[in-house]
């Protein structure tokens, strides 16, 4: 049965950019919007009696006289269609649908020292024909996306932060912790966390499980898939680079990687360095893992990075870049594990907007380039080229599962992503892109081979 509910939010999404176009609160004295909702401060936004939108009325609301006790109200609201052609490097898997998801949350503040969050979601699509149909990724009907407590302490000159409860997590760059914002249905985890900030360190601990998506029932943890961890992050001050360090440890049951099965405990341990210096800048991470599958010992890792360089003088401040992403695989079928895990990562971001390609067993070069048409409008273009790590081992998806195995050759193909997006106004964006996969000598041994098209647009309402 076709949906009404997607095909719809791609009108909705449009009109608060037409209607609210004319707002004029100083942009000074609001925060940025930010994809996690929570991480936006809007306790000395206080433009409700003069604001001209009605989004700005709902920012701040006082519910005490002192000011003490607020709440803030807000939402997001996307839409994307997508169109496929030979999804899965098979023929015939063409098919064109369209995803979305509303989500709206209640922030209430307490004085300063606590406060309560509570995000609920929708996620829905059209009737998809393609491998896996509707699946978790793009369908959630209705569920409890965050539900956190804040309490907040001031500790020896820093502040000291607990979150027990529901709650998405982002860690750095994403490649190993993201709540997966290209899926539809995102990533959610349930347990505690506390923050430690002082000056331009902030330093979390986790003890968490995932919640993994049930498509038409409420979304319960499941205790057997655990994160928990340190991750430390250091803003760029002083002329230092901006510094990362982690320590993570996952748990999964039964699983089996390349002819070793087992229940995994693994840990995760890395660095990621990131700085501009003038007209250059560049990011470096690096993660080795240890631990067990079944009784066999994991020994994996991997590294990426990324150069990029603005010249100067050009109109639309370009930027181009160059990176080499690589992960370690297994050099023979059964035994000790060699194949880094990925974690729960936005793969999107880095190994193409097709999300053939996940990090595991993989090396990719890549090259590409932004350009500011104007103030509002910017495209882009990446070329990834992709190579098993080891033959002996799987190809995997941007999931993590073993896609194609009995490789003879270790090319896998090359990816051009082509991206346009389009700030209508503060609230509204509007993007879409264009990707081509060619598939390489190294797939034509273990399957179909078929190039892959895939199209997209999407519009976003923020408030």
């Amino acid at each position: 049965m076709k949906s009404w509910f997607p095909v719809a939010c791609l009108f909705a999404c449009a009109l608060p950019g037409a209607a609210w176009a004319q707002d004029s609160t100083p942009a000074s004295e609001r925060p940025a919007f930010s994809f996690l909702r929570q991480n936006e401060d809007w306790s000395k936004f206080f433009e409700a009696e003069n604001a001209e939108s009605w989004f700005d009325r709902i920012k701040h609301i006082q519910l005490s006289e002192d000011g003490n006790i607020w709440l803030s109200l807000g939402g997001r609201l996307e839409a994307r269609y997508e169109s496929w052609k030979n999804f899965g490097f098979a023929s015939p898997n063409d098919d064109s649908f369209v995803v979305s998801r509303l989500l709206a949350h209640a922030d209430l503040h307490i004085g300063e020292s606590f406060r309560f969050f509570l995000e609920g979601k929708t996620a829905q699509a059209t009737d998809r024909d393609l491998p896996g149909g509707r699946r978790t990724l793009d369908l959630d009907t209705i569920d409890l996306q965050q539900a956190f407590v804040d309490i907040e302490f001031d500790v020896e000159g820093g502040k000291l932060r607990l979150r027990p409860g529901r709650q998405m997590l982002l860690f750095g760059a994403q490649r190993l912790v993201s709540p997966l914002p290209w899926g539809n249905a995102l990533r959610t985890w349930e347990g505690i966390t506390a923050e430690w900030t002082d000056g331009p360190w902030t330093i979390t601990g986790l003890a968490t499980v995932f919640v993994p998506v049930d498509k038409t029932d409420f979304n319960t943890p499941d205790d057997d898939l655990t994160l928990y961890g340190v991750y430390a992050q250091r803003k760029p001050v002083d002329g230092q680079p901006g510094l990362d360090l982690f320590a993570l440890a996952n748990e999964r049951p039964n699983v089996t990687i390349n002819g070793t099965t087992g229940s995994e405990d693994r840990v995760t341990l890395g660095t990621r360095v990131h700085a501009k210096r003038g007209r250059l800048d560049y990011e470096v991470e690096v993660a080795y893992q240890t631990g067990e599958v079944g009784d066999q010992d994991v020994d994996a890792w991997s590294v990426a990075s990324q150069l990029g360089w603005k010249p100067e003088g050009w109109s639309g401040s370009p930027r181009i870049w160059v990176g080499l992403d690589a992960a370690s695989g297994d050099d023979a079928s059964g035994g000790d594990v060699g194949t880094f895990h990925q974690l729960f990562p936005l793969g999107h971001a880095y190994f193409g907007f097709i999300d053939a390609i996940g990090r595991q067993n993989i090396i990719d070069t890549s090259v590409g380039g932004q350009w500011s048409l104007d103030e509002k409008t910017s495209v882009g273009i990446g070329l990834h080229y992709f190579r098993l790590m080891e033959t002996d081992d799987a190809l995997y998806n941007a999931g993590g599962a073993a896609y194609r195995t009995g490789f003879d050759d270790s090319e896998v193909g090359t990816e051009i992503d082509l991206t346009a997006n389009h700030k209508v106004d503060r609230h509204t964006q509007v993007y879409g892109g264009y990707s081509r996969f060619l598939a390489g000598d190294g797939l034509a041994s273990t399957g179909p081979d078929e190039d892959v098209d895939f199209f997209y647009f999407g519009l976003r309402t923020t408030f």
